[in-house]
């Protein structure tokens, strides 16, 4: 390998402190380049090398089957060496700054499907039980109103009204917004308030524990993990998927895009405009599922 690369490579392990693992994937970067950049030639001349030999590179990889995650990587790892090599002089420029990367997927939010909470809703329980209805108020509230586990935690009280059917959460930022609720879950509060007065006749918080203190995140999140299991759900179970399934529940029963970012208290637009890709997938499903020639083969 290039004696300056090499020397590189030595100046993140050593003055950087950069693991061996990842100090080795620079290496792997770095020696693909190299190796690219010599064919037919007698040495690597590093101040030499142009934006558009680093374009070529890229895209001869993209073609061997790199993705988007592993070029990105390698783009950052040439801009880092042109980075040291600049401090010490030896180049002019930094010809990797001007490569854009690789834009990476993001994943679709992930959600349960509607039967799976109606069996965790619909399901018999000990309504004399605190522990049972309060868990069970926990997944209607994540699944009835959207809100944030941090939200649920620090919801008071005083700030739910079962007559107008309204609660009112402070959100990122100390933003407060009002989010309307429908009858069951006013029932649920109502009969959850009356067994919460037997546990902690005062309560500043609308949920709390057994004990009647304010419940905390690990809680939350075992009750909504436990409930979701239970109930035949599969993979990633938290609170938020519930908040992802309000969102995807509500725009696939034809509610407004601009409602649905009022009722997430979401800053922009775009924040929720994902869950529209979330229900143009299920739609999809639906339609392989539903459709006699939806899946039939051409011939």
């Amino acid at each position: 390998m290039n004696a300056t690369i090499e020397r590189f490579l030595q100046y993140l392990r050593l003055e950087r402190n950069l693991s061996m693992r990842t100090v080795d994937l620079y290496r792997r970067d770095l020696g693909q380049w190299e190796s690219h950049m010599t064919a037919g030639r007698d040495h690597l001349d590093l101040a030499s090398v142009t934006t558009g030999d680093i374009r070529s590179w890229l895209m001869s990889r993209s073609n061997q089957g790199d993705g988007p995650a592993t070029l990105r990587h390698k783009v950052q790892a040439l801009r880092a060496l042109y980075r040291y090599l600049l401090r010490h002089g030896e180049v002019n420029s930094n010809p990797a700054a001007q490569v854009e990367l690789a834009k990476l997927a993001k994943p679709l939010p992930k959600f349960v499907r509607e039967k799976t909470v109606d069996a965790i809703l619909d399901a018999d329980i000990d309504e004399r039980d605190f522990t049972l209805v309060r868990d069970r108020l926990i997944v209607m509230l994540f699944y009835e109103t959207g809100i944030r586990l941090s939200e649920l935690i620090g919801l008071q009280d005083a700030a739910v009204d079962i007559v107008k059917r309204e609660l009112k959460v402070r959100g990122k930022r100390d933003k407060d917004r009002i989010v309307p609720f429908g009858e069951e879950l006013a029932r649920h509060i109502a009969d959850y308030r009356e067994l919460r007065s037997q546990v902690r006749p005062e309560c500043t918080n609308l949920v709390v524990t057994a004990k009647g203190k304010p419940l905390y995140p690990q809680l939350v999140y075992r009750v909504v993990h436990g409930e979701l299991t239970r109930a035949g759900g599969t993979g990633k179970l938290s609170p938020h998927v519930l908040r992802h399934t309000f969102a995807s529940v509500m725009l696939n029963s034809g509610a407004q895009l601009n409602s649905v970012k009022e009722l997430l208290g979401h800053e922009s637009l775009a924040a929720t405009q994902v869950y529209t890709h979330v229900t143009l997938s299920e739609l999809q499903h639906n339609y392989e599922l539903a459709h006699p020639r939806a899946l039939k083969k051409g011939g």
